[in-house]
């Protein structure tokens, strides 16, 4: 009976913990649509997540697609299929990893400090004192922010993937001398637009989920510092392992 106790517990405690975070995002959206509307703080949001956040994703695209096509390279020129080489890693880049690598780096970078500055302004009871000035929280600092993570997040993924493709022709093309018109070739006929769609379906998902996580945990975190350091924490691994059940769960649909 302990046992069963135990587990029931575990399992009420989590259960309310997703209905809250339902309501935290639901009702966020809710005063999105109320007057007025946050225009400089969505802009200034989108210029936080999206464009700092260009450089480190970027640099991750260009190396993800340069391993792709050296990779690829040894892995087909088995089968003396090297002029496929540029489908190879465009699909991988569209599909999956330019979502999901992008959406990390974008928890990594800017979803860790969205959840340290809002847990900072619990702490220092900054968001009582936005209630006392009748300035819903929810408005003013965790709507841009969703708003912000649903646009930034696919247009760095877009970013990803054009880079990691052009990463892959620097190594394919110039380094291991595949034909550069039998890349561009094999990509213009292996890509269609359900995998353009299914790349972007997944990147506004991931956009959302980063956002709204770490808002959250940032938003009911522990009035200490260590409350601080472990919401931080949970945000960035709770992000990032839903960001990967996910894709999962959506690739299962797409396909």
């Amino acid at each position: 009976m302990a046992l069963l106790e135990l587990v029931g517990r575990w399992a009420l405690t989590y259960v309310s913990e997703m209905g809250r975070m339902l309501v935290f995002v639901v009702a966020s959206f809710a005063w999105l649509a109320r007057p007025p509307l946050r225009g400089m703080q969505i802009v200034k949001q989108l210029h936080f997540i999206g464009y700092k956040s260009t450089f480190v994703v970027v640099l991750t695209a260009a190396f993800t697609g340069m391993v792709l096509a050296l990779q690829g390279y040894y892995t087909l020129r088995k089968f003396g299929s090297e002029g496929l080489l540029g489908s190879a890693v465009a699909l991988s880049m569209i599909r999956e990893l330019g979502p999901v690598l992008a959406a990390l780096m974008v928890t990594a970078r800017a979803g860790s400090a969205i959840t340290a500055e809002i847990g900072i302004m619990r702490i220092t009871e900054q968001i009582d004192a936005l209630d006392t000035m009748a300035v819903n929280p929810l408005q003013y600092l965790i709507a841009p922010k969703l708003v912000a993570g649903l646009i930034g997040v696919p247009l760095l993924v877009a970013i990803f993937d054009v880079v990691g493709i052009y990463g892959g022709h620097l190594v394919g093309v110039d380094l291991l001398g595949v034909n550069a018109g039998s890349y561009w070739n094999s990509i213009e006929s292996a890509v269609e637009w359900k995998d353009v769609y299914g790349g972007i379906l997944k990147s506004i998902s991931f956009g959302l989920i980063v956002s709204w996580v770490c808002c959250y945990k940032g938003f009911y975190t522990k009035m200490s510092a260590e409350g601080l350091g472990t919401a931080t924490t949970e945000a960035v691994v709770l992000s990032s392992v839903l960001i990967l059940i996910w894709d999962y769960f959506l690739t299962s649909l797409l396909l």
